[in-house]
């Protein structure tokens, strides 16, 4: 894709993350929580984050913010240290342009020199357009849990999709 950056997010990002992940939560698509969460909420889930092994990215077209990406831990525990959690939240306006697309595929090929072997990703059920993403991509269901979420009084299942990146 043409001027797509991909750059560590600093602190300073962490409005413009929160803002992009809020905008989200009204859909009942895209995350668990069902009100708007602050930056003070986040800075703990900030500083997990590192650029060697699990980076918290801003994506951006022309200089200007068009999403983020995040590689976090999975299970928090040393055994499980070459799996990754992925994330990816695309700015309102960006959205539909195949930023997510190039943000996924660079992730794939990042991956390896995080020390990361297998990328998962966790999503609702009826997100079809995000399940086809991850699927286009590679990634094939890995877990399904049957009706663990209750969104607007609604049960939702969660997918678990997953992909061997390096060996």
């Amino acid at each position: 894709m043409e001027n797509i950056l991909f750059r560590d997010a600093t602190i300073h990002d962490l409005p413009k993350i929160v803002s992009i992940y809020n905008s989200t939560i009204p859909s009942r698509m895209v995350t668990a929580d069902t009100e708007p969460i602050s930056v003070e909420d986040r800075i703990q889930w900030f500083h997990e984050h590192n650029p060697k092994t699990r980076p918290l990215w801003m994506i951006e077209q022309d200089g200007n913010v068009a999403g983020w990406l995040s590689f976090q831990s999975f299970y928090g525990r040393p055994a499980y240290n070459g799996t990754a959690e992925i994330s990816i939240y695309i700015d309102e306006q960006y959205r539909g342009k195949q930023i997510g697309d190039f943000a996924l595929k660079t992730a794939i090929e990042k991956a390896p020199s995080l020390q990361i072997k297998n990328l998962l990703g966790f999503i609702f059920k009826h997100n079809i357009p995000s399940l086809k993403l991850f699927y286009k991509n590679g990634f094939r269901d890995w877990g399904h849990f049957p009706r663990v979420a209750v969104l607007d009084g609604v049960e939702r299942d969660l997918v678990i999709v997953g992909k061997r990146v390096a060996d």
